[in-house]
């Protein structure tokens, strides 16, 4: 049997499992025995963003790996509450669901402010917390090529009829260009391949409140006061410093709230940390598990 350099599913060797938020399927993946470490993604990927955490830390860990609704493998309902609310709730569900405790949660770009959400819900089941370029507070600036995905129609036309967010992300997201192969490039668009697909793509953009008149404006405000009831337990934050989107300044505020926690800045990453550095990331994930 051979396969094409665009076969992106010998990367993502991992066995699907679902369960419901109300009538809607939700997908996850459920790797490895041990602690357990939930792995929150962001827009616009999916589980397949975790596959090397996966395969380096499924040997001592249980991962516990979800698709956002409208994402990934689940269930891409077109109408649907794709806010940032309805995605707190649902991962409350799944981790009421799968009886979590002693968490260590990862979480980047969008799944920050979905875990850490989470987490100050459900706060004595959590037990660590790892952010990789992410917020968790109302926006202090959105980035224009972001802005450029809001306009009514044109916006959608661009996010749902061409996949322009996406596929701007697979070489605007890196500072790798050699490790966006084919088959990586495959598996990241893999799940969003029709109008249809993209929804909660196009709707994780309109959901980033630009004033306080946004219902999202205050989860994410009301989130941001609560970090500081997180701050009694380990926390790593593992930053790509040339990230155009969840800059430097982003990590800086983070610090305000938790000065005494760890950070590792990966100067030579981007928004798509992990792509670029998983090979570093995965000791330092182990070295912080220790604490």
């Amino acid at each position: 049997m051979t396969t094409s350099s665009s076969d992106w599913r010998p990367l993502y060797p991992f066995a699907s499992h679902f369960h419901w938020v109300q009538s809607v399927k939700q997908h996850f993946l459920d790797e490895g025995s041990g602690e357990t470490l939930l792995c929150i993604h962001g827009n616009p990927t999916w589980s397949f963003y975790w596959r090397n955490i996966i395969l380096g830390m499924r040997d001592t860990h249980r991962l516990i790996v979800p698709d956002h609704v409208g994402c990934g493998f689940s269930d891409k309902p077109q109408k649907y509450n794709y806010t940032l609310s309805q995605h707190i709730g649902n991962l409350v569900e799944l981790v009421k669901q799968l009886d979590l405790r002693n968490v260590t949660l990862l979480a980047h770009d969008w799944g920050g402010a979905i875990g850490l959400g989470t987490a100050l819900k459900l706060s004595d089941r959590f037990k660590r917390i790892v952010l990789f370029n992410t917020g968790a507070f109302p926006p202090p600036y959105i980035p224009l090529r972001i802005r450029a995905c809001r306009i009514p129609l044109l916006g959608s036309l661009g996010v749902r009829g061409l996949n322009l967010f996406a596929r701007a992300a697979i070489s605007m997201a890196t500072e790798k260009p050699e490790r966006m192969t084919p088959a990586v490039k495959a598996g990241l668009l893999a799940p969003y391949d029709s109008w249809g697909t993209r929804i909660a793509i196009d709707r994780f953009v309109k959901d980033i409140p630009t004033s306080p008149r946004h219902a999202t404006w205050q989860v994410l405000a009301d989130i941001e006061a609560g970090l500081k009831n997180l701050a009694d337990r380990p926390r790593l934050m593992i930053w790509g410093m040339k990230d155009w989107c969840f800059r430097p300044e982003c990590l800086e505020r983070f610090e305000k709230h938790w000065p005494d926690a760890e950070v590792e800045r990966y100067n030579d990453c981007g928004h798509y940390v992990i792509e670029d550095a998983h090979e570093r990331i995965v000791p330092r994930l182990r070295e912080f598990l220790q604490s």
